[in-house]
C-alpha cells in the first residue's frame, strides 16, 4: 500500500467488512444506540457490588456542581471526615468556596510572575503559549491546596458559602482569563521596554487589586474572624467565637499538612521509580509549597492506600475518570464495555502508552474510602465523589482493582505509612527533584 488511499483498497476494506460475522446486525446496533451501550458488559454490574471488607463511614457526598474543583472537593472531604466523627456533624462540610476564592488570586499572581519570568521569549516559544493557552483554571493538584492553607487556613461551609459563580464557573472564568491574557501583553511590554524591576512590581500590584476586585464580586470577601455555631446529630448547640481561618484549621483538623505526600504511579521510562519529580510552572502560591511526587510501582502504591484506609483514614487519589466507566450507575471497571469485541480491532495499550501518547491522564480527584480484600489481595475499591448524591450509590462509586492498575495515577499517603527508605528518597530529593517539562502528563490538574 502506498502512501494515498487507493479505490482497490477501500474495495478490500468493503470486502473485509462484508466477511465479517454478522456484520450487518453489528452496525445497525451501533448506529441506533451507540459504541457503549452496544458494547456495554453486563456481567460487571454483577462483580461490581458495593460490598467491602474494609469501609469508612464518610456520609453525604458533596456536590461540586459546574465547576473543575474536584481536586479541592476531595482534599476537603478528606478533612472533614475527622470533624464529622469527632463532633458528631454528619453533614458538615468545609468552605469549597473560601479555598476557591484565594486558589484563583494566588494562581493570577502565579501567572503574572511565570509571565514576567518569560517575557524575552517570543510569543510562539513553547512555554509562552502553554502559559496563555490557560492562565488559570479551576483545577488543581494536593499541594497547591495544602499551600492555599498553610497561607489562608480554612472555614465551615456555612460561614463562606457557594455563590451562583462558584458553583458554575465558566463566566467567572472567562472574564478572569480575559484580564489575565490583557496583563501578559502590558507586563511583557513593560519588561521588554527596559522598566526596572520596581514599576514592573507596582504594574502587577495594580493588575492584582483588579483580580481581587473581580472575585470578591463573584465569590464574596472571604472572612477574616467569624463564629461558627452548630447543632450536633444530638441537637446539642454549639458556637465557637472569635475564630480566625488559620485558628479554625489548626483546632479542627489539626493536620501537619508537610506529612502528606503525593504519590504517583507513573511507569514511563522517563520517570524511574523511587524519584522525587517535580513540574516546571505548576503552582499557585508564589514562595509556597511546591508540588513534589513520589513515584513508585503499582503494587506498593496501592498497598499504601490500602494500609491508610486499614488505619480509618480516606485517600484523596487522582484519576482518568472517563475511562471504562458509568457514570450514572456509579460504576469503573476495565470490563464494563467491550468496545475491541464490537468492533474486532485490537484496543489494548499499556498504562504507560497511554501517558506517552496522550490517551489518558490525570481528569478528576477523589476519595478512597473502601477497599475490598479477598485472599489478601484488593479486588474492588469503594470511591467517594464530589458529583452529588443523584449518580452511583448515594454519590459513591465502585473502581474494580483492574481499573485502579490502569487509571489511577496519584494518591495522597501519610508519610508515617511509608517505609524507612522511601522516608529519606523525600528528605534527600525534596530540594531537588527531577524537574519534567509544564506539559508533562503528571501535571495535569484534577
Amino acid at each position: 500500500m502506498s502512501g494515498a488511499i487507493s479505490n482497490d483498497n477501500i474495495k478490500q476494506f468493503q470486502a473485509d467488512l462484508a466477511n465479517t460475522p454478522a456484520s450487518d446486525v453489528i452496525q445497525k446496533t451501533v448506529m441506533n444506540n451507540g459504541v457503549l451501550a452496544s458494547s456495554e458488559n453486563t456481567d460487571s454490574k454483577v462483580s461490581m457490588t458495593p460490598t467491602f471488607s474494609i469501609e469508612l463511614d464518610t456520609g453525604s457526598v458533596a456536590n461540586q456542581k459546574q465547576s473543575g474543583r474536584c481536586w479541592m472537593f476531595a482534599a476537603l472531604n478528606t478533612m472533614r471526615h475527622g470533624i464529622q466523627d469527632q463532633f458528631k456533624i454528619k453533614d458538615f462540610e468545609l468552605s469549597q468556596n473560601y479555598t476557591n476564592f484565594w486558589d484563583k488570586f494566588e494562581k493570577s499572581n502565579y501567572f503574572y510572575e511565570n509571565i514576567i519570568k518569560t517575557a524575552g521569549e517570543s510569543l510562539d516559544s513553547r512555554k509562552v503559549a502553554f502559559l496563555v493557552a490557560t492562565p488559570q483554571q479551576d483545577g488543581g493538584q494536593w499541594d497547591m491546596l495544602t499551600a492555599i492553607i498553610d497561607k489562608y487556613g480554612i472555614v465551615p461551609k456555612s460561614v463562606m458559602p457557594e455563590t451562583y459563580n462558584s458553583s458554575k464557573s465558566a463566566e467567572l472564568n472567562s472574564v478572569l482569563n480575559l484580564k489575565l491574557r490583557k496583563d501578559a501583553v502590558i507586563l511583557r511590554d513593560l519588561v521588554n521596554s527596559g522598566a526596572s524591576a520596581d514599576d514592573v512590581e507596582a504594574k502587577k500590584a495594580e493588575m492584582l487589586s483588579g483580580v481581587y476586585r473581580i472575585l470578591a464580586y463573584t465569590l464574596g470577601n472571604p472572612p477574616t474572624e467569624f463564629d461558627w455555631e452548630y447543632r450536633d446529630d444530638d441537637h446539642e448547640y454549639h458556637i465557637d467565637r472569635d475564630l480566625t481561618p488559620k485558628t479554625f484549621f489548626q483546632k479542627y483538623v489539626g493536620w501537619n499538612l508537610a506529612d502528606y505526600q503525593s504519590i504517583i504511579n507513573a511507569p514511563t521510562d522517563d520517570k524511574p521509580y523511587n524519584h522525587l519529580y517535580t513540574v516546571e510552572m505548576l503552582g499557585n502560591v508564589v514562595g509556597g509549597r511546591e508540588v513534589r511526587h513520589l513515584n513508585l510501582d503499582i503494587d506498593t502504591f496501592k498497598q499504601l492506600a490500602i494500609k491508610q484506609l486499614e488505619a480509618g483514614e480516606s485517600v484523596w487519589f487522582g484519576s482518568d475518570v472517563g475511562q471504562s466507566s458509568d457514570r450514572q450507575i456509579g460504576i469503573l471497571d476495565t470490563e464494563i464495555y467491550h468496545k475491541d469485541a464490537l468492533f474486532n480491532v485490537d484496543l489494548s495499550i499499556t498504562k504507560a502508552q497511554r501517558l506517552d501518547y496522550g490517551e489518558s491522564l490525570m481528569t478528576h480527584a477523589m476519595v478512597l474510602t473502601g477497599v475490598d480484600i479477598v485472599d489478601g489481595k484488593p479486588t474492588k475499591w469503594k470511591i467517594e465523589n464530589s458529583w452529588g448524591d443523584k449518580v452511583g450509590n448515594k454519590g459513591y462509586f465502585v473502581a474494580s482493582d483492574a481499573w485502579f492498575d490502569e487509571f489511577v495515577y496519584q494518591v495522597v499517603i501519610s508519610k508515617k505509612y511509608l517505609p524507612l527508605e522511601l522516608q529519606t528518597v523525600i528528605t534527600d530529593e525534596y530540594d531537588k527533584p527531577t524537574v519534567l517539562a509544564p506539559w508533562d502528563p503528571m501535571g495535569a490538574l484534577a
